[in-house]
């Protein structure tokens, strides 16, 4: 089996070629996508877009213009519709995360080029030298000029290449006959024949059967087309965009069964295999291999920023490891097991990605974190969902009761699918979603176009004309500019009039687009007889920075010459961003070295800090960071920054933020100097000079933000100075309407809450007297019977739910009934003994219909539910109607 170190090389091999052939090497863009319309980056072209659309390719930290290349990048394909995550484990393709090899040409090279360099790769011996007999080809149906590049300029045999429609040979897929606009093309895709014993009676060749004889590892795009109103229109420019699945590449060179069998996986799954004592037995053994996908997706995830969440992408991570923990659940598996794995991932993916393996520690906390919580409701979820499933009349399990497991035990959809699915039992997707969407509003945008090009982006066309942006604002607050482009409701104009609302780009800015947490500027622009002002600031396409506004007065015309003067409101964002920095410092000397920063905003007026950590911070440590903060601020340090290569700012130990792409060259701020740095952090956004500029700060808020994420609010320089004038009102105030000095406060609120304890166990001893003295205290109450069902039905008064519940419970014990059904009010309750519920009794549906008849609703477990009904006439009708009910 090829080692870790064998599979890095692997990996660098292919990179390397392609450098040979003039190719710019660059980092994978985060999983993150920038994409409005996904989640993930699901595949290499993403973060190239706007070169495949017309942008001049120019990267940071490369001189010139570059039309050729290459990368290797991670993807994730979960959560979508096409995720076919349910595959996942159960064949030898299907992985939730991948990486994606990519060559790519923005307008240079064409379809001879990308076919002579992939054979090449894959079969000489100086590179991959896989046996070319063992190589198969496929191109689109009517691709002549690829079917000649294959057997005539390659020399690939014919009986070796073969024609598909547009469905396996086109990309996007079906784009044609789905009219999905945009660029588009067809493809080239090079199969590997494994052999006979990998396939099955019907593969006779690429694309046929059941069986993975015949195993795709490259993809070859030819993006010459533009798909307009159903008609193919030739692009001004000619693209390649090649993708070929690292994992693929891997089981074929090493000789692995699959991915799953090299070591990509494998220390994942020897550790399962240690903890559970249950064997691998490759396609037999799915648990392993979902347990082991999952670990590696979600590591890879959260070491990009991607934390579980409600939502979103988060909530994909949430669900894998609520999947993955189930599976190590079923495997025997006792406690937490999914944060032993994050280490294995590192190993295997440390080398191409060290950020995995500098966040380990983070990454692991917070998994364990996640999967700890959910374990603790796993058993009694598992348990509530077989008896759903156990008392189920049909073949569909409704949509709310699917929510509810989500709101009640924390099972994911995907979790309560796939085990109805091992009943052969459905679940109403639809219901869930409209019981989702009613109980957390929560509104999706969807999107029509494909995932490999979205709707074209204006700002995309102005970075192609006129470049990137040129940002002053380090070193100006002022500054002369020229109107380059004028934007109104997604359409470019030559001129704004006065009231408008345009979006604006100029040559040059000292406006900071937002970004990094840092909120984007505000600022008034001015000419002969206009002036604009600008709310916000944002980042466009490939560096274009955007000024959002309304034109106040008179019209601004592009060519237009303009001054610029950044709101003085930046001095106070200046504060609070060098103070986020002297915070995190403070944190991690608190804390320990383990805190990481997982996400910020800075702004004018406060600023908010999520850091990784797994527990409440107590008062006396967040004491001691403000402190030390402050000691900082009062020692006055110089705030510099210059830009370095990345390597030398490891060397000097600078923080990188979690989840955070850098580049070859990266901006460095240090706080202090070379014998005394408290701070030194990669980053883009503007800081004070000095720390003493800041004034003061004070923490206003520590609260729990995610799973192993804990978040800080603060205020810093003249917000912080009015904070404190706050709360120095706020406490004589207190100390006025309790008659104590500030210093007596606590102690004071501490006697009144005691007193109310006091009042509060009062009030339920006199409420437990009311309720028994109602339900005939210690004499006999009055049974009724209805087949075979003695039963008490009563209406009380002054009862809330809580002594209702509890006036039940008595009463049923003490009667020896078999059905208690209490009102009170517009509430209800009904109780059933376990002797009833073993003869059919169900307190839920009991509880169901009595509500139905006093218009109203409710439900619950088959021992005890509750309801409300719409007033005291329909109280009477619930409870009269008891018996008949318990007759139906």
């Amino acid at each position: 089996m090829a080692t870790i170190r064998e599979l890095d090389e692997l990996r660098r091999t292919y990179l390397r070629f392609f450098e040979s052939k003039s190719h710019l090497v660059l980092p994978s863009a985060s999983l993150k996508s920038d994409d409005p319309g996904l989640m993930f980056n699901v595949a290499g072209m993403q973060q190239f877009k706007p070169y495949f659309q017309g942008a001049v390719p120019t990267f940071e930290g490369h001189e010139g213009v570059w039309k050729r290349v290459v990368t290797s990048q991670k993807c994730m394909r979960a959560g979508g519709k096409d995720s076919d995550i349910e595959n996942v484990g159960r064949t030898r393709r299907h992985h939730t995360f991948f990486e994606m090899l990519g060559n790519f040409s923005f307008g240079d090279y064409f379809k001879s080029q990308a076919a002579a360099w992939a054979w090449e790769f894959l079969t000489h011996d100086a590179w991959l030298g896989l046996d070319p007999e063992r190589l198969y080809v496929t191109v689109f149906t009517d691709d002549d000029e690829a079917y000649d590049v294959w057997t005539t300029e390659v020399g690939v045999p014919a009986e070796r290449v073969s024609r598909f429609g547009e469905a396996e040979n086109f990309w996007p897929a079906n784009a044609v006959a789905d009219g999905r606009a945009g660029p588009c093309g067809p493809c080239s895709e090079i199969f590997y024949d494994r052999g006979p014993e990998y396939g099955s009676a019907d593969e006779t060749g690429p694309n046929t059967g059941a069986g993975d004889r015949y195993m795709e590892i490259w993809n070859l795009v030819f993006t010459q087309y533009d798909l307009v109103d159903g008609e193919l229109r030739p692009l001004p420019m000619q693209n390649i965009d090649t993708g070929m699945g690292f994992e693929r590449l891997a089981t074929v060179v090493t000789g692995a069964h699959d991915a799953y069998g090299t070591e990509l996986m494998q220390g994942s799954i020897r550790t399962l295999v240690e903890a559970s004592g249950v064997p691998y037995r490759d396609l037999e053994s799915p648990a392993h291999r979902i347990v082991a996908d999952h670990a590696r997706s979600v590591t890879m995830c959260i070491a990009d920023g991607i934390l579980p969440a409600n939502d979103g992408a988060g909530y994909v991570i949430k669900m894998l490891i609520r999947r993955a923990a189930r599976q190590a659940y079923l495997l025997g598996v006792e406690g937490s097991i999914l944060h032993r794995l994050v280490a294995n991932v590192a190993d295997a993916m440390g080398g191409a990605y060290p950020a995995v393996r500098d966040a380990q520690e983070r990454i692991a906390a917070i998994v364990r974190t996640e999967e700890e919580q959910f374990l603790t409701t796993l058993e009694a979820g598992i348990a509530r969902v077989k008896d759903l499933l156990d008392a189920l009349p049909g073949e569909v399990l409704d949509g709310e009761t699917a929510f509810d497991l989500w709101q009640t035990y924390g099972f994911p959809l995907d979790l309560t699918v796939e085990m109805a699915a091992e009943r052969g039992v459905g679940v109403d997707r639809v219901g869930y979603d409209v019981a989702r969407e009613r109980e957390r509003a929560r509104s999706r945008a969807g999107r029509a176009t494909s995932a490999m090009f979205g709707a074209a982006d204006v700002f995309t066309a102005v970075a192609a004309e006129h470049g990137p942006t040129v940002f002053v604002g380090f070193d100006e607050r002022e500054s002369d500019a020229k109107v380059l482009a004028i934007v109104v409701d997604g359409e470019r104009l030559e001129r704004a009039p006065q009231g408008s609302s345009p979006r604006i780009v100029l040559d040059r800015t000292p406006c900071f687009a937002e970004g990094g947490g840092q909120v984007g500027d505000a600022a008034k622009i001015t000419w002969s007889g206009g002036l604009m002002a600008v709310t916000s600031t944002t980042k466009g396409a490939q560096g274009v920075v955007v000024h959002h506004g309304r034109v106040i007065r008179g019209a601004l015309d592009v060519g237009a010459d303009v001054r610029v003067a950044v709101d003085p409101g930046r001095r106070e964002t200046e504060r609070h961003h060098t103070a986020t920095h002297l915070l995190h410092a403070a944190l991690r000397e608190v804390l320990g070295e383990h805190v990481a920063q997982a996400g910020s905003l800075v702004a004018p007026d406060r600023l908010r800090f999520d850091f990784s950590h797994g527990a409440a911070i107590p008062p006396e440590a967040l004491r001691e960071v403000e402190r030390r903060v402050q000691s900082w601020i009062l020692a006055d340090l110089a705030v510099t920054w210059e830009v370095v290569p990345i390597a030398r700012a490891r060397e000097a130990g600078a923080m990188m933020l979690f989840g955070e792409k850098y580049g070859e060259q990266v901006r460095m701020v240090r706080v202090g100097d070379d014998t005394n740095a408290p701070s030194i952090e990669l980053c883009g956004g503007t800081h004070v000079r000095r720390t003493g500029e800041i004034g003061t700060v004070a923490i206003t808020l520590e609260e729990a933000a995610a799973a192993g994420v804990r978040r800080i609010e603060a205020v810093a320089g003249r917000a912080a100075f009015e904070h404190l004038a706050d709360v120095r009102a706020y406490a004589s105030a207190a100390s006025r309407a309790f008659g104590a000095r500030p210093d007596e406060l606590e102690a004071r609120v501490r006697a009144l809450q005691a007193e109310v304890k006091g009042a509060e166990r009062e009030h339920a001893r006199l409420r437990d007297r009311l309720a028994a003295a109602q339900t005939g205290g210690g004499g006999e109450t009055e049974l009724r019977e209805a087949s075979g069902y003695r039963y008490a039905a009563l209406a009380l008064d002054g009862l809330d739910a809580a002594a209702l519940r509890t006036a039940a419970d008595t009463l049923l014990q003490r009667s020896g009934a078999d059905v208690v059904v209490l009102g009170s009010g517009q509430l209800l309750v009904v109780k059933v003994s376990e002797t009833a519920r073993e003869r059919g009794a169900h307190a839920g549906n009991l509880v169901r219909e009595l509500a139905a008849r006093g218009g109203g609703g409710g439900g619950g477990r088959p021992d005890m539910a509750q309801a409300g009904v719409k007033d005291a006439a329909g109280l009477e009708a619930a409870l009269g109607a008891v018996g008949e009910v318990l007759a139906a």
